[in-house]
């Protein structure tokens, strides 16, 4: 059993999906120990995503290359740690910081006989959340509160929606996110699609305005996609920070997404969504999970017939377009 007064570290330092998939680990940690601490580190340029959070009480960066210089003459100051990833220098840090360090299984043998608690991977595919979990389960701590979590600041929301009001004032209000990151540029759905559904949302919903979503990487999708739809897209595309991202996003009345970091934000909004699988990474096992109203597509291939190659293309417009509209309000 969990000291209610432990003091425990979690480390993670990941893209923006990842980052929110440990958010029900962390929730139920600090519900373990609610005279406690429970800090988190996080990569520099996430920490943002996970401000405002009740269950957290400090959140901090660090990076493989600062760990390497910090904690070596502070003490222990936690009970726990937990590590999540396979950065050696992350989990030398928390054996600096804290009593007891709980990590999945390291590549290095030196450093797994110094961990209190060496977590397996899993052998058989499982839901992401559940994977992160197991780290906390080593505790005694489990929890069947599975959402994702993300929540902007009053501030935040009236700022999004004084940009709403400027730039997308229409009912519904329809994002897109239509690019996944660089490396993992297979998951994403073609851009020629998403322009044909955009036209029929505009066509069906007359007063819809689209907002197109994502990082300076997917700038010039945004970009061609907004001059294919014309003056009812906002493209939002690189111009705003993450918090401001969030606070617009919260503002959505649908949001349709390929698989990538904005879709888990979107999930954790608790807002309408449709998400695009590609057959390598199924929504069966990264999908929001417990959300209302979500709407998982995934890829027809098999499996078995499945690799980085295969077009999301296979995925057809009216598969999508009656997604949405299941979770859209009737046209008038």
């Amino acid at each position: 059993m969990l000291d209610p007064a432990a003091k425990i570290l979690v480390i993670h330092v990941a893209r923006i999906g990842d980052t929110l998939l440990i958010t029900p680990a962390l929730r139920a940690l600090k519900a373990a120990c609610p005279q406690g601490r429970l800090d988190c580190l996080l990569h520099p340029a996430r920490r943002a995503l996970l401000e405002n959070l009740p269950f957290i009480d400090e959140l901090g960066a660090i990076t493989p290359k600062t760990a390497c210089v910090r904690g070596r003459f502070a003490g222990k100051s936690y009970d726990y740690a937990l590590v999540y990833g396979h950065d050696a220098p992350l989990v030398r840090y928390a054996l600096r910081v804290a009593d007891k360090v709980i990590a999945f299984r390291q590549r290095a043998d030196e450093l797994n006989a110094r961990l209190w608690r060496v977590v397996a991977s899993p052998t058989q595919p499982m839901h992401a959340v559940h994977e992160r979990l197991m780290l906390a389960t080593e505790l005694g701590v489990t929890t069947t509160d599975h959402h994702l979590a993300c929540v902007p600041t009053e501030a935040e929301i009236a700022a999004a929606r004084a940009r709403v009001k400027s730039h997308a004032p229409g009912r519904p209000l329809i994002g897109f996110q239509v690019a996944s990151f660089p490396t993992k540029a297979y998951r994403d759905w073609p851009v020629e699609s998403f322009a044909e559904l955009g036209r029929r949302l505009l066509a069906r919903y007359p007063n819809a305005h689209m907002v197109l979503l994502g990082g300076e990487e997917s700038r010039a999708k945004a970009t061609w996609l907004a001059r294919q739809l014309g003056d009812r897209a906002f493209a939002a595309a690189g111009q705003f920070g993450l918090r401001a991202t969030v606070a617009l996003m919260r503002q959505l009345d649908l949001y349709i997404g390929v698989d990538t970091g904005p879709t888990h934000i979107a999930g954790a909004l608790g807002i309408p969504v449709v998400a695009l699988y590609h057959c390598r990474h199924r929504g069966v096992h990264l999908a929001p999970l417990q959300h209302p109203r979500l709407e998982v597509v995934e890829h027809p291939a098999p499996d078995s017939d499945c690799a980085p190659s295969t077009p999301m293309a296979a995925i057809s417009v009216d598969t999508v377009w009656e997604a949405a509209q299941r979770l859209l309000p009737p046209a008038p």
